[in-house]
């Protein structure tokens, strides 16, 4: 009689595709850091770099129309590179439950073929999740206006896209750290956060988080927030949690967010009481009617009395990751600070508590208008959170 085996792969099929040098880069550092349960893709229109990748699968596009040599900061080029190459793609893409696509916009490889391939993905079925860098200001702004149009198509083409500005890491490192660092730097938060990602779906927990549920908050949500947040001692999960909360990794607040998932990691010390603490405060911290999941699992990774939580926002109302991004200020910074922090309220109270909000977040914007005025030249340094441009003033 014949031997009936359980099915055993049960685990969504994840691939993190490196596009152009950044991406390249990028995917090295995952690799490098051993980055578990994902599959990498290094694409690029640029031979001699993509034979530095590390990826298992390497992707060269655009060889009858750049003969290897690159895009030179053409997105167009780049676009067409893909476009032909797409068979390639699709056969590297199939099967595939989660994309991430990695690359730093800018450029012509990452910024002309990154939409094409994350159309791809999501014709294939996948959710497809962007996570990109802005470039530095210094680098110049032709850059940066390539930087945007290629940001605005990638937006159209993927489920969920996260946007890190380089010009928030300058503002955040010490004056000493070298080029060398800095850029590691770079690499390592666009790892955090398809790790952070990942790792909810990949690590078994005591209360669960699937693919299903990732699906449910990110497909189709336009801007996302992502952050991390690790933190020990008495306080550690309310800690955490704002730590997550005010992450260089979320643009500003998950104020407004209609789609929260979120997960508490901890050793075998993780008490009922701190996942109620983190629960309440990052709950507290979103729009009342928010679809919120969360899970929790033990991470034998983390220090000894070490707990972490990880965040990702999504859902939020037209224009408002610009909004929030280019008219934020520290008013408004001391605000959201003041949201957080509210404790138990009853219906009512609770009804009577939004209004006000209402009526103070107007008040505020119209403050804000008159007092920040940003030029175009300078949107980098207005996107640096309130309590990062105060630590670099000093």
């Amino acid at each position: 009689m014949p031997q009936i085996k359980p099915e055993v792969e049960v685990f969504a099929r994840i691939k993190v595709i490196g596009v152009g040098g950044s991406g390249k880069n990028a995917v090295n550092h995952m690799v490098n850091s051993k980055v578990k349960g994902v599959e990498f893709i290094a694409i690029n229109t640029d031979a001699q770099d993509l034979h530095h990748s590390e990826a298992k699968k390497k992707i060269h596009i655009g060889k009858n129309l750049t003969r290897g040599l690159g895009t030179g900061m053409d997105p167009e080029l780049g676009k067409k590179a893909a476009e032909e190459t797409k068979e390639e793609i699709q056969e590297a893409i199939k099967g595939s439950d989660m994309v991430f696509i990695a690359c730093g916009l800018g450029g012509g490889s990452g910024t002309g073929a990154s939409p094409i391939i994350a159309r791809t993905a999501k014709e294939l079925g996948a959710l497809t999740v962007g996570v990109v860098t802005k470039p530095f200001s210094f680098e110049g702004n032709q850059r940066m206006r390539i930087a945007e149009t290629g940001l605005e198509e990638l937006r159209q083409s993927v489920d969920a896209l996260i946007v890190i500005p380089n010009d928030r890491l300058l503002a955040a490192i010490d004056k000493e750290t070298s080029a060398l660092n800095a850029f590691a730097m770079c690499d390592d938060i666009l790892k955090q956060a398809v790790e952070g990602i990942s790792d909810l779906i990949t690590m078994p927990g005591l209360i669960n988080i699937d693919f299903a549920d990732i699906r449910a908050v990110m497909e189709g949500a336009g801007g996302a927030l992502m952050g991390i947040g690790r933190a020990s001692g008495e306080k550690r999960a309310e800690e955490a949690a704002k730590l997550a909360i005010n992450s260089p990794l979320l643009e500003v607040s998950i104020n407004g967010a209609k789609g929260v998932l979120f997960s508490i990691a901890g050793g075998d010390d993780l008490t009922m009481f701190e996942i109620h603490d983190a629960a309440k405060f990052i709950t507290e911290s979103v729009d009342p009617n928010a679809k919120i999941i969360f899970g929790t699992v033990r991470d034998e990774k983390l220090k000894k009395g070490e707990l972490k939580i990880t965040v990702i926002a999504s859902g939020f109302p037209d224009n408002y990751m610009k909004k929030k991004i280019f008219e934020g200020g520290e008013g408004a910074e001391e605000e959201n600070k003041g949201k957080i922090f509210n404790s138990v309220f009853g219906k009512d109270k609770e009804d009577k508590r939004d209004e006000k909000n209402n009526k103070e977040i107007e008040k505020e914007r119209d403050a804000d208008k008159k007092q920040n005025i940003i030029d175009e030249d300078d949107d980098e340094w207005g996107a640096v959170p309130a309590f990062l441009r105060r630590s670099k003033l000093k």
